[in-house]
């Protein structure tokens, strides 16, 4: 399993993240164990959370995913050779059963922190995560901006402030973002620099063959700011395996389960899928892989986020590990790419 450094932290993770949403939904306690067990040794050390995890999100289950996590610690006793993340939700998402609805103060940080860290079995995070932004902005795939103001934002310096207590504190060695834009990366470093605060060392956002809109804006910052990129999605929902294509819905299968799931889901993004799944089956590859493959060879990229349902899929997930793609493969998917830019940004 390869390493790369995770920001100018001083921590190093495996190129391959398991990423752990579905635990406490479609994952058992059980299977979540037989996961992670599994994909520790396979070589993976970096593990994903998030506090209102599993997904679709739900009181009823908010929590359950650290939990079952916390208890896989509790039994497994090597915490110290984990790279451990977590996320501490924003203003909105239709989630206001947390904490009266989220935001990102000082005082609400510190209490999802302080929960996390109780539901995981542990006294401290590798990597604390602002799950999306505390103020109006394009993610989660909205298009068209248009400025708008939120009074009740909470500013940056706040939340950054509240992290660095978190972090003297020795409950959170290092501070990342998620779902953010270049704007909010930016601004982050600026205060850092400017008022001697953490400095981010990564951001989460989506990453896949048919939404590389990480390009336009964020690979830059990446490269020349040492804030590298934990993609998540990087399979689509699951649909570049190919197994939606023409309409089909397997049983138990995400999008088969879960209709708010749409994003790549389009007229648009099932013909650039198609086109990609041949690209892979003219080369003899299996279609995940090769789209997971493609992920891990980018040069901005710290770590890849796989999940997986099953035991099978985690296998086939991690095989992408071993995959090189040829010059004629890369190719190939670069030409889809210009014809069918982004589809699902």
């Amino acid at each position: 399993m390869q390493r790369r450094p995770l920001g100018n932290s001083g921590i190093s993770v495996s190129r391959l993240c398991l990423g752990t949403m579905t635990f406490g939904e479609q994952n058992s306690e059980q299977q979540a164990h037989e996961q992670l067990d599994r994909a520790m040794a396979a070589g993976i050390d970096f593990i994903d959370t998030a506090e209102m995890y599993p997904v679709p999100p739900r009181a009823e289950t908010q929590g359950r995913t650290e939990a079952f996590i916390g208890s896989w610690l509790k039994k497994r006793g090597q915490r110290d050779d984990l790279v451990l993340a977590s996320k501490v939700a924003g203003a909105g998402r239709s989630i206001d059963y947390l904490r009266g609805g989220p935001r990102l103060t000082r005082d609400q940080i510190h209490q999802a922190l302080d929960a996390s860290l109780q539901r995981l079995n542990t006294d401290y995070l590798d990597l604390y995560q602002l799950h999306w932004p505390d103020r109006p902005a394009n993610y989660f795939g909205k298009l068209g901006y248009q400025h708008e103001e939120d009074p009740e934002a909470t500013p940056l310096e706040e939340t950054l402030s509240a992290l660095k207590e978190a972090v003297d504190a020795g409950k959170v060695r290092t501070i990342g973002l998620s779902n953010e834009t270049p704007w909010g990366v930016m601004t982050c470093l600026q205060l850092a620099d400017r008022l001697g605060l953490p400095r981010v060392v990564s951001i989460q956002n989506p990453y896949n063959l048919l939404n590389r809109s990480f390009e336009i804006g964020l690979a830059e910052i990446s490269h020349r700011e040492n804030v590298g990129l934990l993609a998540y999605s990087p399979l689509a929902f699951g649909v570049l395996s190919g197994k939606y294509l023409g309409g089909n819905r397997p049983e138990g299968a995400r999008l088969s389960l879960f209709e708010r799931f749409q994003r790549y889901t389009s007229t648009l993004a099932e013909e650039a899928t198609w086109a990609y799944v041949d690209i892979a089956r003219r080369f003899e590859l299996d279609p995940a892989r090769m789209a997971l493959a493609y992920v891990n060879s980018r040069p901005f990229l710290t770590s890849n986020i796989i999940g997986a349902t099953t035991m099978e899929q985690l296998d086939s997930n991690l095989a992408s590990e071993e995959l090189v793609l040829d010059d004629a493969v890369i190719e190939a998917i670069e030409d889809v790419h210009r014809r069918l830019p982004n589809p699902s940004p």
